[in-house]
């Protein structure tokens, strides 16, 4: 643990639960300290609330342990976890004059002084801005909502939606989050299927009161597309998590790019030819697990593999519902799909044979 200064800003995780979550806050630590060292002088406290220290070990941080009363009390009264994140950020703030809460599952693309930059008096710094609240009038927030808000002057159909990845407030703000959170507790009952609903009442509470900034061009939110970026940064620790910091270890934070792998065009032109010998509902099943068997130059996107294999199935079973094992074993033991998959094709069968019996 390092002693924190009130004066410097304060870069806050919340992380708990399944070990993947410390996988991804560990390495957005990472990637934060990297960029950092890329701007000269550049300092910073990093604060991680978390139930699990052990991975944060080998990493400048200071660990607030979370026991599971603190947290079961933070998401009170309906045990709404998001509702943590707002607790502990107006915690931060009572002790520091600004601070950012990021989510887990990023990872900077450049110094993350540049999200303190945009952290002013009157103004939300969150991950991105989204699309007016009017803009899809069937969600459940809409649905749910709309009349309550305008009834009472809180918001109508032009309010920004943000995406609350990233949270960034002056001390002078803080009060927002008490806005937040008492929205949060009035009006989970009413829309309880809203996954959404913590960060749709930052931007009711920050609306007409604050302006927004986003940052989307500073850090990476891979909301989407977990399981290949998590596999990326699975493949990171596995190399470097007892020596986080190292050169080699901060060389590589810098190959964990933010796009997803993919074949170059006329290999995908290849894959599509060889798949038209099979059943036309295996075909696109096929492609995908021909992508991941790419060999990539970049070694952690060849570790998605299992990530794409497993997707391929997801999506499959989406489409054209449960596939069967004798089934997953004719469409890879089928001519063109032996040729293609090739050394791999047992393992690509032993992945997925263990995945479809779950």
């Amino acid at each position: 643990m390092q002693a924190r200064s009130p004066s410097r800003p304060q870069l806050v995780y919340l992380a708990f639960g399944p070990a993947t979550y410390h996988q991804e806050a560990c390495f957005s630590i990472a990637s934060a300290l990297t960029r950092l060292g890329e701007t000269s002088g550049a300092t910073l406290d990093i604060q991680v609330y978390t139930d699990n220290p052990e991975p944060y070990g080998n990493l400048p941080a200071t660990v607030h342990v979370l026991d599971e009363a603190t947290r079961k009390a933070w998401n009170q009264p309906h045990g709404y976890h998001f509702r943590s994140k707002h607790v502990v950020l107006r915690q931060v703030l009572e002790q520091h004059p600004l601070a950012v809460l990021i989510d887990t599952d990023t990872f900077f693309r450049t110094s993350p002084l540049q999200l303190f930059e945009r952290v002013k008096p009157g103004q939300l710094l969150c991950n991105a801005i989204g699309a007016p609240y009017g803009a899809n009038r069937q969600t459940v927030l809409y649905k749910g909502l709309r009349t309550t808000l305008q009834q009472r002057g809180l918001a109508d159909d032009q309010m920004p939606m943000v995406n609350s990845g990233v949270i960034g407030l002056t001390q002078a703000d803080a009060q927002v989050l008490e806005r937040s959170i008492a929205m949060m507790d009035e009006f989970y009952p009413l829309v309880p299927t809203a996954y959404t609903l913590e960060e749709f009442c930052l931007a009711t509470a920050a609306y007409r009161t604050l302006a927004l900034a986003e940052c989307t061009d500073v850090i990476h939110h891979y909301w989407s597309r977990k399981q290949q970026f998590r596999a990326k940064i699975q493949a990171w620790l596995r190399k470097h998590g007892d020596q986080p910091l190292s050169e080699a270890a901060q060389a590589d934070v810098l190959l964990v790019n933010d796009q997803l792998p993919r074949p170059p065009a006329l290999h995908r032109l290849g894959c599509k030819a060889l798949t038209l010998t099979l059943p036309s509902q295996e075909r696109q099943f096929a492609r995908e697990l021909l992508y991941g068997c790419y060999p990539y130059t970049n070694e952690f996107d060849r570790a998605c593999a299992p990530a794409w294999w497993d997707k391929a199935l997801e999506n499959y079973i989406q489409r054209q519902g449960r596939m069967e094992p004798d089934q997953l074993r004719r469409c890879l033991r089928h001519p063109g799909m032996r040729l293609s998959l090739g050394s791999r094709r047992m393992e690509v069968e032993g992945h997925l044979l263990k995945a479809a019996q779950h």
